[in-house]
């Protein structure tokens, strides 16, 4: 077999688990109001159990309704009433030969007052989360010992349900990992002080639960091999704390790191490579005698099998790599690995969750969604489709089209797949991008899809094909503002730029526009030796980027001397300058500038699609083409059409 280790059974405690594939906890908000396990959540998770994965770990679950309110669809296991859902949910791992733990959280002062009804958040100790921006209050002595109880009571209930084992999570900044950390406990009680001390409500929890549940049942617990924040955990007290578990007879570490202060080392952006944290995992297990599972950014089987065989880890955390492919661990088992979906960091599921929606992943638009789209009907009787646009809208409606036996035909202007995403992945750590092309490519290769690249089709060829219907994915154009000197030679769009059409090295750049495109345009620019000034119209740097993201790209612009100027617009373009006015003061200043590069925004063209419906039945409008959108816009609309086209 190709991956040996992988897919070798592995046991924690006495539970044997079929590969060393496991899912780690992520928010899906895919519980019911009432906390219960729904019916989506339960399809969420078994088609990732049917896909191969050894383990998984549910979300955050609930273990007290008063102080410890998480997220609002949160899965709860507070009441016995929880029972027969949760027990469900085990029913339906457990018919692939998976298992699953329910992973049992509290998330103390990183949370908000706005979920515990109005109430003061709570914490070790009255510390603020610069990230919440909330004080909380410390706990006394009598709340920790009840929460500790609830903590024990929650995983009764988890051993109830037949469900495998509990994993205590004290990683990411949350109440256990606060009591764990100096820099958030500085009670002077017997649950502070020394680290000894620090672990005490992490050794009650885990001695209650070893008592109430048996020896036999399993516990994980998930620590932080380091919080990356000043003053809080490293990995020399990682690993006493980890030792300390182990003696008391805690059955796996599951290491992973950050807080949310520290954020983009718990969910990693785009940048971060694979095994760029190893060194946690590789630590832990040696130090430990007990199963390790690390938390690595681990997107691809032949790199998870390297950790294995290097004895990095005893069990492998493929998360968000299962977002993308339920299939994940098949596809790795049958040598399949082209055929995967691979995920390409870019937030967009954590994005979801934390603004109260449901789990949702960029490029598979079943994520979270698996009740409402099953397996496509093959019901298209070979009628044909053209699709014109072959950016990732368009490719994902020729896939679906094609699974459901139509014949589409893709036509492509360019020489090349992938429209605006293969142009996004030029700037620097942008790479990733290229795993979701070539398995889209190689994807519509194996279905056989007619692909025409470097062909835009006339109306007359539309018709020769006699489609069933005609898919437009064209994409949007940059818009160009009405200003003085816009037309001149030196004025050029990010699509220019990153196309190759505007070469520009060694030169005094503009970027006008700070969301994600204008920003990593200007680390492409950099990255030639050009000394770059962003401009943004609004009052902050990237108005509507995800915050982490955000975080990522201007730290690294900020390093390489990059100037970001906000509250400033673009009036006038001159030879060899740029006039810009302050839009708070009214000031006009005027600055050199060999190159100015636009990035406000995209327009769709519809002059073209407006001449397909007056000549043609059946015409939809999809991704950019429709409304302008990220990539996971582009794949929803792309999926959802082919899969609903009559």
């Amino acid at each position: 077999m190709k991956y040996e280790k992988l897919m070798a059974a592995g046991k924690i405690g006495r539970l044997e688990v079929k590969n060393r594939i496991v899912m780690p906890a992520m928010g899906t908000s895919l519980a019911a109001a009432s906390g219960e396990a729904s019916d989506e959540m339960i399809a969420f998770y078994e088609e990732r159990a049917a896909g191969g994965c050894g383990l998984i770990i549910t979300e955050i679950t609930r273990v007290d309704n008063e102080t410890g309110v998480g997220t609002p669809n949160q899965l709860n296991a507070s009441d016995l009433l929880f029972v027969p859902r949760l027990e469900k949910l085990a029913r339906a791992v457990h018919r692939h030969d998976s298992k699953i733990f329910l992973q049992l959280q509290h998330p103390g002062r990183q949370n908000h007052g706005r979920l515990i009804g109005g109430r003061q958040i709570v914490a070790p100790s009255a510390v603020m989360s610069s990230a919440i921006g909330e004080m909380p209050r410390e706990l006394s002595a009598q709340e920790v010992e009840e929460l500790v109880r609830k903590f024990v009571f929650a995983a009764h209930i988890a051993k109830t349900a037949g469900i495998d084992g509990v994993e205590i999570h004290g990683a990411h900044g949350y109440l256990v990992g606060q009591f764990l950390s100096p820099l958030t406990n500085l009670r002077t009680d017997k649950y502070g002080g020394s680290l000894e001390g620090r672990m005490l409500f992490l050794t009650e929890i885990v001695l209650g639960i070893k008592q109430a549940c048996g020896a036999g049942f399993p516990v994980s617990v998930r620590i932080d091999g380091d919080e990356f924040v000043p003053g809080g955990i490293t990995l020399d007290e990682a690993l006493e704390t980890a030792k300390h578990l182990e003696s008391l007879g805690v059955d796996c570490i599951n290491v992973s790191s950050g807080t949310y202060e520290s954020s983009n080392t718990i969910i990693e952006p785009i940048s971060y490579p694979q095994g760029w944290k190893k060194h946690l995992a590789a630590a832990m297990k040696q130090a430990v005698r007990i199963p390790v599972i690390a938390c690595d950014v681990i997107r691809k089987p032949e790199f998870a099998e390297s950790l294995l065989q290097e004895g990095n880890t005893d069990f492998v955390a493929v998360g968000r790599a299962q977002l993308a492919d339920p299939e994940w661990g098949n596809k790795a088992a049958a040598g399949k690995e082209a055929g995967i979906r691979t995920c390409i960091s870019c937030l967009y599921c954590i994005q979801e969750v934390m603004e109260c929606k449901v789990i949702k992943c960029a490029v598979n638009a079943r994520a979270g969604r698996e009740l409402e789209f099953a397996e496509p009907a093959k019901d298209g009787g070979s009628r044909a489709v053209a699709v014109i646009g072959g950016g990732p809208a368009g490719m994902e409606a020729a896939r679906i089209l094609a699974q459901r036996e139509f014949k589409p035909v893709l036509f492509e202007a360019r020489d090349v797949l992938g429209g605006s995403v293969e142009l996004g992945s030029r700037p620097p750590l942008k790479e990733k991008l290229n795993w979701f092309i070539d398995n889209m490519q190689h994807q519509l290769e194996q279905l056989e899809v007619d692909i025409r690249l470097s062909t835009k089709p006339t109306l007359d060829q539309l018709k020769e094909l006699e489609p069933y219907a005609v898919v437009v994915a064209t994409g949007a154009q940059p818009v160009i503002p009405a200003i003085p000197g816009v037309n001149k030679a030196a004025v050029c769009t990010v699509v220019d730029v990153l196309g190759g059409n505007a070469v520009i090295s060694s030169q005094r750049a503009v970027v006008i526009g700070s969301g994600m495109t204008g920003l990593e345009t200007a680390e492409y620019l950099v990255d030639r030796g050009n000394r770059v000034t962003v401009v943004e119209m609004q009052p902050r740097i990237g108005p509507d980027a995800y915050l982490p993201n955000l975080i990522d790209i201007v730290t690294r612009l900020k390093k390489s001397g990059v100037e970001l100027l906000a509250s400033t617009k673009l009036v006038e373009v001159k030879d060899g300058s740029v006039v810009l006015e302050n839009t708070s003061t009214g000031e006009v200043t005027e600055r050199e500038a060999d190159a100015v590069v636009l990035s406000i925004g995209v327009t769709p063209e519809s002059s073209f699609t407006e001449e397909l419906k007056q000549a043609l039945p059946n015409v939809k409008v999809i991704g950019d083409a429709g409304k302008p959108g990220r990539i996971g816009q582009a794949i929803q609309t792309g999926f959802e059409t082919a899969y609903m086209l009559r």
